[in-house]
Protein backbone atom coordinates (compact mmCIF):
# COMPACT_ATOMS: atom_id res chain seq x y z
CA UNK A 1 0.00 0.00 0.00
CA UNK A 2 1.05 3.81 0.03
CA UNK A 3 3.77 4.49 2.49
CA UNK A 4 3.99 8.24 1.97
CA UNK A 5 6.69 8.97 4.67
CA UNK A 6 9.08 8.23 1.84
CA UNK A 7 8.55 10.92 0.24
CA UNK A 8 10.38 14.42 1.22
CA UNK A 9 7.91 17.76 1.81
CA UNK A 10 8.40 19.13 -1.20
CA UNK A 11 7.64 15.44 -3.08
CA UNK A 12 4.22 15.44 -0.85
CA UNK A 13 3.01 19.03 -1.60
CA UNK A 14 3.66 18.01 -5.50
CA UNK A 15 2.02 14.76 -5.28
CA UNK A 16 -1.06 16.71 -3.19
CA UNK A 17 -1.27 18.94 -5.99
CA UNK A 18 -1.19 16.96 -8.76
CA UNK A 19 -3.68 15.04 -7.15
CA UNK A 20 -6.06 17.90 -6.65
CA UNK A 21 -5.49 18.64 -10.00
CA UNK A 22 -6.70 15.47 -11.16
CA UNK A 23 -9.71 15.44 -8.99
CA UNK A 24 -11.10 18.63 -10.13
CA UNK A 25 -10.86 17.21 -14.16
CA UNK A 26 -12.88 14.18 -12.88
CA UNK A 27 -15.34 16.70 -12.08
CA UNK A 28 -15.17 18.46 -15.23
CA UNK A 29 -13.23 21.54 -14.76
CA UNK A 30 -10.63 22.58 -16.71
CA UNK A 31 -7.71 23.26 -14.71
CA UNK A 32 -4.93 25.58 -15.51
CA UNK A 33 -1.65 25.71 -13.72
CA UNK A 34 0.47 28.88 -12.65
CA UNK A 35 4.31 29.25 -13.72
CA UNK A 36 5.00 30.77 -10.53
CA UNK A 37 3.34 30.81 -7.00
CA UNK A 38 4.32 33.79 -5.41
CA UNK A 39 0.66 34.82 -4.97
CA UNK A 40 -0.55 31.79 -3.24
CA UNK A 41 -2.24 30.23 -6.06
CA UNK A 42 -1.07 26.77 -7.07
CA UNK A 43 -3.53 26.64 -9.78
CA UNK A 44 -6.83 28.04 -11.29
CA UNK A 45 -10.49 25.95 -12.44
CA UNK A 46 -13.31 26.80 -14.12
CA UNK A 47 -16.22 24.95 -14.88
CA UNK A 48 -17.69 27.69 -17.17
CA UNK A 49 -15.69 30.70 -19.25
CA UNK A 50 -17.66 33.64 -16.26
CA UNK A 51 -16.72 31.51 -13.13
CA UNK A 52 -13.27 30.38 -12.36
CA UNK A 53 -11.83 29.86 -8.69
CA UNK A 54 -8.10 30.07 -7.43
CA UNK A 55 -6.66 27.17 -5.13
CA UNK A 56 -3.87 27.13 -2.99
CA UNK A 57 -3.16 23.56 -1.97
CA UNK A 58 -2.11 22.67 1.34
CA UNK A 59 -0.43 18.65 2.20
CA UNK A 60 0.21 17.27 5.37
CA UNK A 61 0.95 13.74 6.90
CA UNK A 62 -0.67 12.19 10.03
CA UNK A 63 2.59 11.82 12.27
CA UNK A 64 2.50 9.75 15.34
CA UNK A 65 -1.03 9.48 15.11
CA UNK A 66 -1.62 13.12 15.04
CA UNK A 67 -2.39 15.57 12.41
CA UNK A 68 -0.59 19.02 12.16
CA UNK A 69 -1.37 22.92 11.51
CA UNK A 70 -0.47 24.51 8.11
CA UNK A 71 -1.30 28.07 7.56
CA UNK A 72 -1.53 30.86 5.02
CA UNK A 73 0.48 34.37 5.05
CA UNK A 74 -2.56 37.01 5.25
CA UNK A 75 -0.28 38.92 3.36
CA UNK A 76 -0.81 36.62 0.42
CA UNK A 77 -4.08 34.80 1.21
CA UNK A 78 -6.59 37.34 0.75
CA UNK A 79 -10.46 36.11 2.11
CA UNK A 80 -12.18 36.18 -1.17
CA UNK A 81 -15.07 34.31 -2.84
CA UNK A 82 -13.21 32.77 -5.38
CA UNK A 83 -10.43 31.57 -3.03
CA UNK A 84 -10.12 28.03 -2.21
CA UNK A 85 -7.95 25.89 -0.01
CA UNK A 86 -7.37 22.14 -0.78
CA UNK A 87 -6.32 20.75 2.11
CA UNK A 88 -4.67 16.81 1.28
CA UNK A 89 -4.08 14.54 4.13
CA UNK A 90 -1.82 11.55 3.65
CA UNK A 91 -1.59 8.49 5.78
CA UNK A 92 0.17 5.75 5.38
CA UNK A 93 -1.83 2.63 3.94
CA UNK A 94 -4.70 5.08 2.87
CA UNK A 95 -5.24 6.60 -0.13
CA UNK A 96 -4.90 10.64 0.06
CA UNK A 97 -7.76 12.44 1.51
CA UNK A 98 -9.16 15.39 0.47
CA UNK A 99 -10.87 18.33 2.15
CA UNK A 100 -11.92 21.75 0.00
CA UNK A 101 -11.72 24.62 2.65
CA UNK A 102 -13.79 28.16 0.94
CA UNK A 103 -11.27 31.35 2.26
CA UNK A 104 -14.23 33.00 3.35
CA UNK A 105 -14.91 30.35 6.48
CA UNK A 106 -12.43 31.99 8.40
CA UNK A 107 -14.53 34.87 9.08
CA UNK A 108 -16.52 32.35 11.14
CA UNK A 109 -15.40 31.65 14.48
CA UNK A 110 -13.65 28.13 14.65
CA UNK A 111 -11.23 25.60 16.64
CA UNK A 112 -10.40 24.06 12.94
CA UNK A 113 -10.03 27.53 11.02
CA UNK A 114 -7.68 29.88 13.44
CA UNK A 115 -7.18 33.85 12.16
CA UNK A 116 -3.60 34.60 14.51
CA UNK A 117 -2.06 38.21 14.76
CA UNK A 118 0.64 37.57 16.13
CA UNK A 119 2.81 40.64 18.65
CA UNK A 120 5.60 42.50 17.50
CA UNK A 121 8.56 40.37 15.55
CA UNK A 122 6.92 37.18 16.60
CA UNK A 123 5.50 36.32 13.01
CA UNK A 124 3.49 37.58 10.54
CA UNK A 125 -0.36 36.99 10.44
CA UNK A 126 -1.71 34.49 9.46
CA UNK A 127 -4.77 32.11 8.99
CA UNK A 128 -4.42 28.34 9.97
CA UNK A 129 -5.93 24.95 9.73
CA UNK A 130 -5.23 23.87 12.83
CA UNK A 131 -6.24 19.70 13.18
CA UNK A 132 -7.00 18.16 16.22
CA UNK A 133 -8.41 14.97 17.44
CA UNK A 134 -11.36 17.16 18.79
CA UNK A 135 -11.83 18.91 15.50
CA UNK A 136 -11.43 16.57 12.76
CA UNK A 137 -14.57 15.60 13.00
CA UNK A 138 -15.67 18.97 12.21
CA UNK A 139 -13.07 18.73 8.71
CA UNK A 140 -14.54 15.37 7.65
CA UNK A 141 -18.25 16.31 7.75
CA UNK A 142 -18.14 19.43 6.67
CA UNK A 143 -15.45 20.07 3.55
CA UNK A 144 -14.86 16.51 1.67
CA UNK A 145 -13.71 17.28 -1.52
CA UNK A 146 -17.03 15.22 -3.22
CA UNK A 147 -19.61 17.10 -1.02
CA UNK A 148 -17.53 20.75 -1.70
CA UNK A 149 -16.79 20.19 -5.42
CA UNK A 150 -20.56 20.24 -6.06
CA UNK A 151 -20.40 23.67 -4.87
CA UNK A 152 -18.36 25.60 -7.42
Amino acid sequence: MDNWSKLNKFQLGKYGEYFTKMEFTKYGFDVYGTEVDDKGIDFVIRRDPSTYFDIQVKSIRKNKGNWSYVFFRKDKFKLRKNLIISLVLFENDKSPSIFLIPSLNWRKKSSLLVDRDYGKGKSKPEFGISITKSNFEELTSLYPFENMVTNF
